[in-house]
């Protein structure tokens, strides 16, 4: 294979609308093929809007060839990338640029917190509101005794990801380190099989075999046979973790693990330079250094020092500002006392 040939995602922040490099993805491993059915069509074209606002996200994002390298490893692998790394050194964003550049849909975000289980991203079955119709509607009942129970099912994010799409969905599991400390097992057998299944669906599957239900983003929907769930194309998974904890060396050995480094002095003005323009980024040469001094003495996000060269030029010759009380409120230490 040519070097250029594995780099599916190169990281310049681009889609190409002539070339379609997801296409050229090569057959995955024999152990990890899937074959999930029926396929589901993805709109990868998005509406304007949405397109401009993926791409505020991604184009910024400025990859190092390590990253870029890993990022294609997972790809080439079909296995989750697992990205650790301090706040603002662009974990999640990184879930965006993939999607963008390789127009691969929206990102399926699936925030964790203390309560996220499995199950919860898998999809919610709504049983008081199927109750709540039927009384309404008398029986509440179809020809088939069952109504319209797709109504009732709403695919979660990672239910989403995993429905069999003829390209990969790219799905972000923000801060995974927060969750429970049994979710990474949980995960494990989804990331190993491709595929799930939903028991409500399953018990009516001799009576209603086919169900169509919504998926986490409101697309197209994800028809399901005999309550079973299979991907097609495995997801492209972003985890990303801020290092609060280890995770079972089982989980481990089935994620690609990227650790972002903090980026240097041209990382961070080709950052500030895409966000803000090229005057912005030259006006803000001293203020990057600055930043750049302060964080070796405590931790702080780019986002921080976005906002600081945003003001500064809003400002501008403002006399009556105190740049220097504004570079310290604005660049305060993550880490430090509130106040």
């Amino acid at each position: 294979m040519h070097a250029d040939d594995f780099l599916i995602y190169r990281g310049t922040g681009e889609a190409d609308q002539k070339d379609d490099p997801i296409r050229r993805l090569p057959p995955p491993p024999p152990w990890r093929e899937f074959d999930g059915e029926p396929v589901t069509p993805l709109d990868r074209d998005a509406p304007v809007g949405q397109r401009l606002q993926y791409r505020t996200r991604a184009v910024p994002y400025q990859a190092d060839p390590g990253t870029v390298t890993l990022v294609n490893i997972a790809l080439h692998l079909r296995r989750p990338l697992l990205v650790t790394g301090d706040p603002g050194t662009g974990k999640t964003t990184l879930a965006y640029a993939v999607a963008h550049e390789l127009r691969l849909g929206r990102v399926l975000r699936w925030p964790i917190t203390s309560r996220s289980t499995s199950a919860s991203g898998l999809y919610h079955y709504d049983a008081v509101a199927r109750i709540e119709e039927a009384n309404v509607r008398g029986d509440g009942q179809s020809e088939d005794g069952y109504g319209d129970i797709g109504r009732f099912v709403r695919l979660g994010p990672l239910g989403t990801a995993f429905a069999p799409y003829d390209t990969p969905r790219v799905l972000l599991i923000d801060e995974i380190d927060k969750g429970d400390i049994d979710l990474p097992n949980e995960l494990l057998d989804i990331f190993e099989e491709g595929e799930y299944r939903i028991p409500e669906l399953q018990r009516i599957a001799d009576r209603k075999p086919e169900v169509e239900v919504r998926p986490a983003d409101d697309g197209s929907p994800v028809l399901i046979s005999d309550g079973h769930v299979r991907c097609r194309e495995f997801p492209f998974i972003v985890m990303t973790s801020n290092g609060e904890r280890e995770f079972p060396p089982a989980f481990l050995r089935r994620c690609v693990q990227l650790a972002l480094p903090e980026p240097d002095k041209r990382r961070t003005q080709a950052i500030v330079r895409a966000q803000l323009g090229d005057d912005a980024a030259a006006e803000a040469d001293d203020v990057i250094g600055d930043f750049l001094l302060r964080r070796e003495q405590g931790q702080l996000a780019i986002d921080q020092l976005l906002n600081l060269v945003y003001l500064l030029q809003v400002a501008g010759g403002d006399r009556s500002l105190d740049r220097d009380e504004l570079i310290d409120v604005v660049l305060r230490n993550l880490n430090g006392p509130p106040g």
